[in-house]
């Protein structure tokens, strides 16, 4: 399988001065539709409400 493991982070929550929430998720590394950090709307229970994710190395 081409499946990675990766973490998403809060991206407005960093911004604010608050604890950034994190998921953990699989993607195809071979996959052409990814090439770039991977970003996903997610529940931050900081803040909440739904806010962006993004792809943390």
């Amino acid at each position: 399988m081409a499946q990675e493991i990766v973490t998403l982070e809060c991206t407005e929550a960093r911004a604010l001065g608050k604890s950034p929430s994190r998921y953990m998720t699989t993607r195809n590394k071979k996959s052409p539709q990814t090439p770039n950090r991977l970003e996903k709307k997610k529940y931050n229970p900081s803040l909440r409400r739904h806010t962006l994710h993004r792809e943390i190395k």
